[in-house]
């Protein structure tokens, strides 16, 4: 007899709903969205918006993007990618 397991619980990131950049607070880590000819993307490292538009808080380069949607970063989740420092 097979016991069928009980689905895991998605953690609360993929709860969490995108919202307007419009919206996007200044000086914390968000994940972005941005909608292109091809589809939806998700940046892959977080993003963090300053006056001057946005940037890499672990380079403090600039991001050249222009996103739609953003979402509170979750480290756990969405781990930033490794490169060389």
């Amino acid at each position: 007899m097979k016991i069928k397991a009980r689905p895991e619980k998605r953690p609360d990131h993929f709860n969490m709903e995108w919202r307007a950049i419009a919206n996007a607070p200044f000086d914390r880590d968000l994940e972005l969205a941005v909608i292109e000819a091809d589809g939806i993307h998700k940046l892959a490292f977080p993003c963090r918006r300053v006056l001057r538009g946005w940037i890499n808080p672990k380079t403090s380069a600039p991001v050249q993007v222009r996103p739609t949607h953003w979402r509170e970063w979750d480290d756990f989740v969405s781990p930033p990618s490794s490169g060389s420092s």
